[in-house]
């Protein structure tokens, strides 16, 4: 037995608690170990070798999320980890490292099962500490599972929001140039003093113009009509500065050749100025007009995602809202794919109890899998209904399917067949997770072309909405 390790068992905070015999033991069977800086311990995808008892220094264990090594937990000198009593991890979700020139006491594996039968305090001891620890890892990288869910989210959104507020600014610029445009026109046509009829033939055809098409041409038929009214201007000495803007209305040659039967030629270029100018205006209104409209959709999915994460109790919960939320923040990876989403949700769907918050990133991390599991020019169908006493929601996609052999360990935490730092293989065990503590339930059904993941919820009980009990 070394008699310098039993020493030092004997200042550790866990062992010194613990009868002299025990610690004994652990003297006979350990082996004292000096770790310097940097150095790795346990490395990610080995055989986790046996327990280690720090003595001085700092352990941490650090995963590859992407961007590079993040410690995830670490352990001083009064800490134990490596392999635990009774733990089924066979390898370790990262790497162990010694930060610091560290001291260690190291039981192998091989012991273990005698540790258990021979020091019943200490191993007792392991067990709550094994417990915790689960505790805090799961704890820490479902945080930064839905941390790096939010990561995603965000750039969808930065995305979309980026489009229609470029729009607005856009917009809003080239505005006030047609602005001045429409004043200076107005100016001319007032020192003109056009007669009533003249005026008349004037807001015919501005009338004319600010009607909206009543289908959308064809870049053939869009092209012709601009150089029907461009070759229209030219025979008529008229500015040729209005072509662009008169192209993009609903003027025919017809009323352009009865408004220059009413003008006077000199008068012709400011009345297709102002005509031009105007419905510029106004369509330019009606494009920050949508575009403002596409902004306030965005912020109000993003409200209805995220405004039950705070909820600390169960509570009747549409999942329609949550589901269509949940799309608007993936539309953009969607789209850059080429994959079509579709939403159909029974419009008599009755609500869930749940945690909203929970269940909407159930819906992200099972549809961004799906968006990411189809090739270009996939798709993905996502629905939901009431069926036997449940809410049911699938989310299908027509990837190539999950194997057999890796459909058993999809729901396993740190399993996943992304590329490394692609993925943590959280997503699916954070879900599974959510779903039970939603009292719901999930299952896989998969072949070449058909991926289907089922979710069941439970039902508000309507016969006591007050306190949203379940229906059972």
């Amino acid at each position: 037995m070394d008699a310098d390790l039993l020493e030092r068992l004997a200042g550790h905070r866990m062992l010194s608690a613990v009868p002299l015999a025990e610690r004994e033991w652990v003297a006979r069977h350990g082996e004292f170990r000096r770790h310097v800086a940097g150095e790795v311990i346990n490395s990610k995808g080995n055989l986790v070798p046996g327990l280690l008892i720090v003595l001085s220094g700092h352990l941490g264990i650090y995963v590859d999320r992407g961007g590079g090594l993040q410690r995830v937990l670490s352990w001083g000198p009064g800490d134990v980890t490596g392999l635990l009593p009774y733990s089924r991890m066979k390898s370790p979700p990262g790497n162990t490292i010694a930060e610091v020139d560290s001291e260690v006491a190291f039981v192998s594996r091989e012991c273990l099962q005698e540790m258990t039968r021979e020091c019943f305090e200490f191993t007792s001891m392991l067990v709550h500490v094994m417990v915790d620890r689960a505790r805090e890892f799961n704890s820490n990288e479902a945080q930064n599972e839905r941390m790096a869910s939010l990561g995603k989210l965000a750039a969808g959104l930065s995305h979309e929001l980026n489009n229609p507020a470029s729009a607005v600014a856009r917009s809003a610029k080239l505005l006030g140039e047609h602005l001045r445009g429409v004043e200076s026109s107005s100016r001319k046509l007032g020192e003109a003093r056009l007669s009533d009829a003249q005026v008349a033939a004037l807001e015919a055809t501005r009338d004319m113009v600010t009607t909206p098409l009543n289908h959308v041409r064809s870049p053939i038929e869009a092209a012709r009509h601009e150089s029907e009214i461009s070759d229209w201007l030219e025979d008529h000495g008229a500015n040729q500065s209005t072509a662009d803007a008169l192209a993009d209305t609903a003027i025919t040659i017809d009323a352009l050749d009865s408004l220059v039967r009413t003008l006077d030629r000199d008068h012709l270029d400011a009345a297709l100025c102002w005509v031009a100018e105007g419905s510029t205006v106004r369509r330019m209104a009606r494009e920050i007009e949508q575009a403002g409209t596409r902004i306030s959709e965005l912020v109000s999915q993003v409200k209805k995602f995220s405004r039950m994460d705070h909820a600390t109790v169960a509570e009747s919960v549409s999942l329609g809202e949550g589901l269509m939320a949940t799309l608007a923040m993936l539309r953009s990876k969607a789209q850059s794919k080429s994959v079509s989403v579709s939403v159909v949700v029974d419009p008599n769907l009755p609500s869930v109890r749940g945690f909203a918050g929970e269940l909407n990133q159930i819906w992200v991390n099972l549809i961004d899998n799906a968006i990411d599991a189809v090739a270009e020019s996939g798709h993905v169908e996502v629905t939901a209904s009431h069926e036997d006493g449940s809410v049911v929601v699938r989310v299908v996609d027509d990837g190539p399917g999950i194997p057999p052999e890796v459909r058993e360990r999809i729901f396993d935490a740190f399993f996943t067949t992304k590329p490394v730092g692609s993925g943590l293989g959280l997503g699916l065990d954070v879900v599974r997770r959510l779903v039970l503590h939603n009292d719901g339930g999930i299952k896989v059904l998969s072949d070449p072309g058909h991926t289907e993941f089922q979710v069941t919820l439970p039902l508000v009980d309507v016969r006591n909405t007050g306190v949203g009990t379940v229906a059972r």
